[in-house]
């Protein structure tokens, strides 16, 4: 009984191989994957035609040979499926449909007033009908669904803390799962930004980086030998409430002096609050005055943003030593003027040695990191329990 038990785990193990390869590597032949993995030919050939009749792999004809005959291609079906990732903000919920390789169908996008628990909730669900509606036909249809909040979470889903939504122990993913039985995956949103940096952004090439997600307040995910850190109870990251103020203000977690009171959008607002004299609807008014007007005013309030940016990220290189940082989330925008005084920051405050071989990058996924790491989390799930 035992040998067959180790039979099929060896068989679950090389049948996960030979898609990860295709998916990494195609178009590829049997005869390369049988070369590269070290698995007999034969056994690719029977695993790659189970993979055939699963629909997640596909023969696109021949490719060049090397000698003898021509090999078949193959391909995977990215379209076999698709996935839902939602980036869940604290005024905001943008949603992205995409299929298993990432690639965009649709999105939807809404504000929201925050004014309930149960309110957003049925936000939320409105955007993923929305999405559902407008899915194209494939396979397996839509298979899972990726949400990064602002806040922590446990290992079954419930959103155990998010001081900017103001929730505490929100069954976020059985709510979400009863509506529409689909497979739903809950994670922190600065951690599902990291890992869209780590998979379709500027951190592809890095083992060792930090997604820094500026919005109403900040967050941070870390991947630490390319893999994504979460620490002992999954509260890694929260770097957005380490105190940079002995006597600063007290944030909504409870903590003094928090990071993001000085450098995040709201912390910009209240700024343009108190030095202008008068309210600023949102960061994109600002944006907007900053570019057209050229206010002096307007862009000092983006250099002392970017000064107490910096102040935060040298010390997220004194204590993890990165590669790379991404700066990510809405106020990217705004990267034309918080660029120079966050690099001036760091360079007079940064140790040497760190410093050299550090590189500092605003993102390129326009604001989509986190719906595109969630959405990865969704398919990954799906992986996990077609290979099993």
């Amino acid at each position: 009984m035992k040998k067959t038990g180790d039979l099929n785990l060896v068989k679950r193990m090389n049948k996960a191989i030979v898609l990860e390869y295709i998916q990494q590597h195609a178009p590829v032949s049997r005869a390369t994957i049988a070369s590269k993995t070290g698995l007999t030919k034969a056994t690719v050939s029977t695993l790659v035609s189970e993979w055939i009749d699963s629909h997640m792999v596909y023969e696109i004809g021949t490719g060049e040979s090397s000698g003898g005959r021509k090999p078949v291609m193959l391909l995977f079906h990215a379209k076999a499926g698709f996935v839902i990732g939602i980036d869940l903000g604290v005024n905001y919920i943008h949603a992205l449909l995409t299929d298993l390789d990432g690639e965009a169908a649709c999105e939807h996008n809404m504000t929201h007033a925050n004014a309930s628990v149960a309110s957003v909730l049925e936000d939320v669900k409105a955007c993923i009908r929305e999405l559902l509606r407008q899915a194209p036909a494939s396979p397996y249809g839509v298979v899972g669904i990726g949400i990064g909040i602002p806040g922590i979470s446990d290992d079954h889903g419930n959103v155990l803390f998010a001081p900017n939504l103001g929730w505490e122990n929100v069954p976020l993913q059985q709510e979400i799962e009863k509506e529409f039985g689909i497979p739903v995956v809950i994670e922190n949103e600065a951690n599902a930004g990291a890992v869209g940096e780590k998979r379709y952004g500027a951190g592809q090439d890095a083992a060792h980086l930090i997604y820094v997600s500026l919005g109403s307040g900040i967050g941070t995910g870390i991947i630490i030998k390319d893999e994504l850190y979460r620490g002992a109870t999954g509260f890694s990251g929260e770097i957005g409430h380490q105190s940079i103020d002995l006597n600063g203000p007290q944030c909504r977690c409870g903590n003094y002096g928090c990071w993001e009171l000085y450098a995040s959008e709201q912390a910009l607002l209240e700024s343009a609050k108190s030095s202008l004299g008068r309210s600023a609807a949102d960061v994109d008014s600002l944006l907007q005055e900053a570019a057209q007007i050229g206010s002096a005013e307007i862009s000092g309030l983006f250099a002392q943003l970017g000064r107490h940016l910096g102040i935060g990220l040298v010390n997220i290189v004194n204590s993890f030593n990165p590669e790379l940082i991404i700066i990510g989330g809405r106020l990217t925008a705004a990267a034309e003027w918080l660029d120079e005084p966050i690099r001036q920051t760091m360079e007079q405050r940064l140790l040497p040695y760190p410093r050299k071989p550090l590189e500092v990058q605003f993102s390129a996924l326009d604001s989509r990191s986190t719906v595109l790491g969630a959405s990865t989390l969704a398919a990954g799930n799906f992986f996990g329990k077609l290979k099993s």
